[in-house]
């Protein structure tokens, strides 16, 4: 391990949603002050669209921290799954062991444990992360929970957080209500080269490193070229770029090592069909046409020896047809009758 080669307190690119290590890229915190705005004005339904690794998870733990005194919070992940199951999930992350086949008796419970927290004056917010899996009628059964209000506030507040194809699916037809009550849809977007340097400078300081640079400005735009600024890739690059240079008892990650890192992480060299050798076998042989090849046909031409006019062309196609439909005529009456000869 290179904690101690480098100096650091902790894993700096680990794979866990740590809120500590969560770097605040302009579009991350343009969705967290987002995000805040409507769970404090009591918006009811939010949304987070982000493509994979892009630290959603890690946004939102970051962000129910916040509320851990004042709100009721649940969390769920398990996305696929019936309706039945999901309010199973959803009563169980609130600590409900009793009963969980009853749907009805499910919705019952959640709805007396929303007005308990609504008396108590606390918030109840639910997070649904990976949201894309959820089918049309679970979906259906989340925007219900929504008509748990009384006439003056929202007794639920909920944010669906998902990839592209949650996006997708709320712009369906089908799922049109549900798209209409998310008041604020937000979405995280890759980093940029300044923001990958800031990013893992970041991580690094968290972890406990102060010392100097450990990527050359080099590295740092390869890397970022190679992992298209997705955190979670970074993450994983960064893992494989120290650890090798703390094999080679380096202290700067330079372009060679990032080179070296890029060539262990193609997994397309690594597939049956780049491992696999090569069959050794005979020469491929042709095989001979069945049928033996057509002949060039000559041009045809008239008396003179010049190529024939279109009236000339015209006039030979004729004869020929009126040669072949003889010979068809002849042929059918050959097959009518047995043991006469067939025409020549």
């Amino acid at each position: 391990m290179y904690l101690k080669f480098f100096g650091f307190r902790e894993q700096p690119f680990g794979v866990t949603p740590d809120p500590r290590f969560l770097y605040l890229s302009p579009s991350h915190r343009e969705a967290m002050a987002s995000l805040d705005y409507g769970l404090e004005a009591n918006r009811g339904f939010l949304g987070l669209i982000a493509r994979p690794g892009m630290g959603k998870t890690t946004l939102l733990f970051h962000l129910l921290e916040k509320y851990r005194s004042t709100a009721r919070t649940a969390f769920l992940f398990q996305t696929q799954c019936t309706s039945r199951e999901f309010m199973r999930f959803l009563l169980a992350e609130l600590g409900y062991e009793g009963d969980s086949t009853d749907f009805v008796k499910m919705h019952d419970e959640f709805n007396k444990r929303l007005l308990q927290e609504a008396r108590a004056g606390r918030k109840f917010i639910v997070v649904v992360d990976e949201a894309q899996n959820l089918k049309p009628p679970v979906l259906e059964t989340v925007r219900l929970l929504s008509d748990f209000e009384t006439p003056r506030a929202k007794l639920l507040q909920i944010i669906l957080a998902g990839q592209p194809e949650l996006a997708d699916k709320l712009a369906s037809a089908g799922l049109s209500q549900l798209r209409q009550r998310i008041s604020m849809l937000n979405r995280l977007e890759p980093l940029s080269p300044d923001e990958v340097k800031n990013y893992v400078d970041h991580r690094l300081a968290v972890a406990g490193y102060r010392g100097d640079t450990l990527f050359t400005p080099e590295a740092l735009a390869e890397i970022c070229e190679f992992t298209e600024g997705i955190p979670r890739n970074i993450n994983n690059f960064c893992f494989n770029a120290l650890s090798l240079a703390c094999a080679l008892q380096q202290k700067l990650v330079d372009s060679s090592i990032v080179q070296e890192v890029i060539s262990d992480l193609d997994i397309s060299r690594l597939g049956s069909i780049a491992s696999a050798p090569l069959p050794v076998s005979e020469p491929v042989r042709i095989p001979k046409p069945l049928v033996a090849p057509v002949p060039p046909v000559a041009p045809i031409r008239n008396k003179n020896g010049e190529n024939l006019t279109t009236a000339e062309a015209k006039a030979y196609m004729q004869q020929i047809s009126e040669r072949l439909k003889d010979w068809q005529e002849s042929l059918n009456r050959a097959v009518k009758q047995p043991g006469s000869e067939k025409p020549n």
